[in-house]
């Protein structure tokens, strides 16, 4: 490895190594960003997920046929790729096993090209924990939040653990399970059908862990590599940054990468806000930009804005640039790709929330608190819609000028270039503009 002598001649720096490229969603999820990870995946060496679980949904179309990832990385299409599950992913073993298999009976084998770090949590109590979970926060149902709450408390389990001594995990399994028990006293748990269905996991997973910190190293300092890291969930979904208490359970912008991977925030190199033409949010809270009338229902239908993972209604509104600006302070984007402009073609004209005004005052910063943001006035820029069917669209030229226009009204006010454009599902349909 080459070193640069830095500062004096007994020390020195040592090279940097590869960077990673960071996906990442700039609202509250369901932005597209499985599409935007399929396309830098074509020519990717590894794809990484550093947090969630499988309470994220990416759809990706190739071939006409349409995948559903939740815990895998959506870029294992790519047959190339090696995918790496990283410390900071909840990891529920039925279902990890069942997508994967899903998605091979569909022509696309994995099991060689996947890595998972032996720090990664088990979310094997996962389902029990759904029946009896607290009041809805507007979470996926996946029981991903009591793993997260386990792992803070120092009671989790881990996958180096179900491969070290069985039966200390198996102990400490029991220890899990009885603290759920008095927390929840309705839940019902078949302790040994549980841990002899942990043990067939064993072998199969054995030669897919490794130690994840050291995979890491040796993948930004080997030889080089287009590493691609692929964001769960969404700023807006944020443990610390979102709309608390409507969030989810781990940290979904910059900063997971390097705390979910076990890597050095110097090794981060372009960061990519994915970002809908307009805003949506499953479940409730706090939604400023909400349109409860016939252009958010226009919204729903066109966009077919039904959750993934949930199956749930989406809520719609026009975009707010307020909430991406806010995205971007913390994750000091590089670029965006702007997905789903099409399903704005019939509109004659379209509103951009520019600033919140509370109590009549306009403020500079994005509401921590929720009753605060319910009573966010958004203020409106109207621009001119376009009446014109983008779908078959394929560079930004053939766009009609008001399309171009909302484009370049995004980039001027965010400052922050727009590098793609969706207009459709499809691979083809994501015009590239640098």
């Amino acid at each position: 490895m080459k070193h640069k002598i830095c500062g004096s001649s007994r020390v020195t720096c040592p090279s940097v190594g590869n960077k990673v490229t960071v996906v990442l969603g700039a609202q509250w999820g369901d932005e597209g960003k499985g599409k935007v990870v399929d396309l830098l995946a074509q020519d990717a060496d590894m794809v990484c997920r550093c947090q969630g679980g499988n309470n994220a949904g990416h759809t990706v179309v190739v071939d006409s046929v349409e995948y559903d990832f939740h815990l895998l990385p959506s870029g294992i299409i790519n047959p190339k790729v090696t995918a790496f599950i990283g410390n900071g992913v909840v990891i529920h073993l039925p279902g990890l096993f069942e997508e994967a298999e899903k998605n091979m009976r569909k022509g696309k084998g994995w099991e060689n090209r996947l890595i998972i770090s032996d720090r990664a949590h088990i979310g094997r109590l996962m389902s029990h924990l759904l029946s009896v979970s607290p009041p809805s926060l507007g979470t996926t149902k996946k029981g991903i939040g009591p793993v997260y709450s386990a792992k803070a408390a120092r009671s989790g389990l881990r996958i180096c653990d179900l491969l070290a001594d069985f039966q200390e995990f198996s102990e400490r399994f029991k220890h899990l399970a009885s603290q759920y028990k008095s927390m929840y006293p309705s839940l019902e748990i078949d302790m040994d059908g549980e841990l002899e269905k942990l043990k067939t996991y064993v072998d199969r997973l054995k030669p897919m862990v490794r130690d994840g910190v050291f995979f890491m190293y040796k993948a930004l300092h080997g030889s080089s590599k287009k590493i691609l890291v692929e964001g769960a969930n969404a700023a807006l979904l944020d443990i610390d940054f979102g709309t608390y208490p409507f969030v989810t359970s781990s940290n979904c912008t910059v900063g997971g990468v390097c705390t979910g991977l076990g890597m050095p925030p110097q090794n981060v190199g372009e960061v990519y806000g994915v970002v809908k033409a307009y805003t949506t949010r499953v479940g409730i809270g706090a939604f400023p930009a909400e349109q409860n009338n016939e252009i958010g229902e226009l919204l729903q239908t066109r966009g077919k804005e039904v959750g993934v993972t949930t199956g749930r209604k989406r809520r719609c509104g026009w975009l707010d640039l307020v909430l991406i600006k806010y995205a971007h302070m913390i994750n000091g984007f590089t670029a965006l790709a702007l997905t789903k402009l099409d399903i704005l073609d019939v509109l004659p004209e379209i509103k951009v929330g520019v600033a919140y005004k509370v109590d009549g005052e306009i403020i500079q910063h994005f509401p921590a608190n929720q009753e605060v943001l319910h009573k966010v006035e958004v203020q409106y820029e109207t621009l001119p819609g376009w009446k014109t069917d983008t779908s078959a669209v394929r560079t930004f030229e053939e766009l009609p000028e008001n399309a171009q226009k909302y484009i370049f009204y995004i980039e001027d006010h965010l400052g922050v270039p727009v590098k793609w454009i969706g207009v459709g599902k499809s691979r083809e349909s994501m015009i590239q503009l640098f």
